[in-house]
């Protein structure tokens, strides 16, 4: 039986619907939306004493539905089929008075003017909207001007649609155009995902009088999960929130039939805000084997810890989820801006939501875990938002790592996943004659101000490599008597301060563009300024080229820690002009012949890489790499001078002697940092 048809035209034509009418027979046809699924958004705009207009009614069983169940008595029903209005007629003759149906085309109706409240349009629109010709954009325009014409100021308009995005757009532009309140509901789905996978719409159109010159628009969208509309400024915002809707159903559809290949990443957003508030991670993990409850879980990510490698990265969840041992894990990072009750609200709020990312044969009844670090959200506390005209919005956050450690962190919100600089906070120290807390009290609130800043422990791993790299300067008796160090990028401080405190002889410079993150350093870094640590407000590239010109062979260790803000590149340390062969040159100029040029380089553009390394091997004669592992980065060790290269033991040698000169009594000294193991895997490029 051939009940398509043959061209999208045919949806206009009367001779087509009498024909699928008659072979499809007494069966009720519903295009999409159950009425359970739509009751709920047309038991909000239709009352029992409205007076219904259906268009194109075919034999759906909607508007006896609606009659059966009260929720409106006088219901008129139209179509161009002669065959399906015969068919409705003899349906509820004698059963429904309230119901009648009536052969006439919706474009040229007999109706007089303002005779409803209502009309509703159930897959109308789309079947004749189906392309963007002229003539069909002439009968849409037809179309509309009769339900205007038909409905009293004040009635709705509420057409069940698919939402194509020209069917959309062309409702939303013309009723807004004239003065009506345009509203969007999704419409609740009923879990079929077999029968049906796009999601249904319920535009609703409310009619009020043009004010002649306002140009004012008022356009809503209310997904399926909240009750309250988000206004949307324009037409365009407004496909846009329901074509984000479209796509995660059929997301959802399509990760509940087959395994995910590569992790698919998505964010919840704040109803209110609009803000993102979680993100999603799906990891699939093939080598596990399936078993009776292993399917599926839920893995909440502790606050401030979803930039750590084993949370932040590809491999990193991948690990994760082998490691659990389960065969989709759904991994859950939650946003500084919002605030958390706890676990329990956050599988309250999220449990409806993560089911429908669950993996294809999830028996039904079988529990979903949640499962975390520690069993708990973690702490995030945000001390400061700020913003600069060079870096952008930023915050400073103190964050519990993993153990009974506290960290404070430095973060740009236009790279919100990089932790640009870190300090480990000391444990709070009791003012004289203030009690210490006793064990069995309460515990310490998170916002509770920390203690200052350990300025002997460095967070990062690159900036270890970094400060490990002076070695290659010689041993602690090879070290001139005064260190002239250059760090171009000074963040939150930590790297020049440890140079300037743990190499007493060293006289540090320190060149930054941004003078807010000098501001930063200073109030929440612990950094401060003195005769030997000296902070320059310029451009890198300036400061250096003077140098070269006025100043050269001054400095024994140059090193640059300096972000590039173009995340269009695929290189975001240092900026591209860092590491041109022509100011290479003049960093090589400022070097003295025996020193070393230090590079913090993330780069993960391979040919960018290339290009990279091959300015700085045409500058340098010797040039070592030390990878950090589980990170992008990669510090590079550059030597102008004409001296041999040193080999693995005898770096070894000068670093296990430098470190033992740095560990002085009285001064404290991380246990975890070893300057050899910082050089044991350096290689020469």
């Amino acid at each position: 039986m051939e009940l398509l048809p043959r061209s999208p035209a045919e949806f206009g034509s009367a001779r087509y619907w009498d024909r699928f009418f008659r072979q499809r027979g007494q069966r009720p046809f519903e295009w999409y939306g159950a009425f359970p699924e739509l009751c709920p958004v047309l038991h909000k705009y239709v009352r029992p004493r409205d007076k219904v207009l259906v268009v194109g009614c075919g034999n759906s069983e909607l508007s006896e539905q609606l009659y059966d169940l009260g929720m409106c008595q006088d219901i008129v029903n139209i179509d161009i089929s002669d065959a399906v209005i015969r068919q409705m007629r003899e349906r509820s003759a004698g059963t429904r008075p309230g119901l009648s149906y009536l052969l006439m085309d919706m474009l040229h109706m007999d109706f007089p003017d303002a005779h409803f409240q209502v009309v509703l349009d159930k897959g109308t629109l789309d079947a004749l909207l189906t392309d963007e010709e002229e003539a069909t954009l002439a009968k849409v325009d037809q179309m509309f001007a009769e339900i205007s014409r038909v409905l009293q100021l004040g009635g709705r308009y509420l057409c069940v649609s698919l939402a194509q995005a020209h069917v959309l757009k062309k409702a939303v532009e013309y009723f807004s155009r004239e003065g009506w309140v345009v509203r969007v509901h999704q419409v609740a789905s009923s879990g079929d995902k077999q029968q049906f996978v796009l999601p249904v719409f319920v535009y609703v159109m409310t009619k009020f009088r043009k004010v002649p010159g306002s140009a004012a628009q008022i356009l809503e969208i209310c997904p399926e999960e909240q009750d309250k509309p988000t206004r949307v400024q324009s037409a365009e915002q407004l496909v846009a929130a329901v074509k984000d809707r479209q796509h995660y159903a059929l997301l959802c559809s399509q990760i509940s039939k087959t395994p995910c290949r590569e992790q698919l990443s998505l964010d919840l957003c704040d109803k209110e805000s609009g803000k993102p508030r979680y993100t999603l991670h799906v990891v699939d993990s093939p080598s596990v084997k399936p078993s009776r409850d292993n399917h599926f879980a839920i893995f909440i990510i502790p606050q401030g810890r979803e930039t750590e490698w084993l949370f932040g990265t590809e491999e990193g969840r991948k690990q994760l989820a082998a490691s659990a041992g389960f065969g989709r894990l759904l991994t859950v990072s939650l946003h500084r801006e919002q605030h958390y009750q706890g676990m329990v609200a956050i599988q309250a709020e999220l449990s409806g939501k993560v089911m429908e990312l669950a993996p294809p044969g999830l028996p039904a009844w079988q529990q979903v875990p949640f499962l975390s670090v520690g069993g708990d959200i973690g702490v995030r506390a945000v001390r400061h938002c700020g913003s600069s005209p060079l870096s952008g919005d930023f915050v400073v956050e103190d964050v519990k790592g993993d153990g009974t450690c506290y960290f404070r962190r430095l973060i740009f919100l236009q790279n919100r996943n990089v932790v640009q600089s870190e300090a480990r906070l000391l444990a709070p120290t009791p003012l004289p004659g203030q009690k210490k807390r006793r064990k069995d009290k309460k515990k310490a609130s998170p916002t509770e101000a920390p203690g200052a800043i350990d300025k002997s422990y460095l967070c990062c791993e690159h900036h270890k490599a970094m400060v490990a790299g002076l070695c290659l300067l010689g041993g602690p008796d090879a070290l001139p008597g005064e260190l002239a160090v250059l760090v171009v990028g000074l963040g939150g401080g930590s790297l020049p301060l440890f140079v300037h405190d743990y190499f007493s002889q060293a006289r540090v410079a320190v060149v930054e563009i941004d003078p807010s993150m000098l501001e930063v350093a200073t109030h929440w870094f612990g950094f401060s300024q003195g005769d030997r640590l000296q902070v320059h407000i310029c451009d890198g590239l300036d400061y250096v080229a003077k140098l070269a010109a006025e100043a050269p062979a001054q400095y024994d260790a140059v090193m640059f820690d300096v972000d590039s803000k173009d995340l269009t590149v695929g290189m975001s340390c240092p900026p591209p002009a860092f590491v041109e062969e022509p100011f290479l040159q003049k960093v090589k100029t400022i070097l003295k012949p025996e020193g070393v040029f230090v590079l913090n380089l993330v780069c993960r553009d391979a040919w960018l890489k290339e290009s990279v390394l091959g300015a700085l091997r045409a500058v340098f004669p010797l040039l070592y790499a030390r990878r950090i592992p589980g990170e992008v980065n990669e510090i590079l060790f550059c030597q102008p001078g004409p001296a041999g290269r040193p080999d693995p033991s005898e770096l070894g040698a000068r670093a296990r002697a430098l470190e033992g000169a740095l560990r002085r009594p009285g001064r404290p000294w991380d246990s975890s940092y070893v300057l050899a193991d910082m050089l044991q895997a350096i290689h020469i490029l």
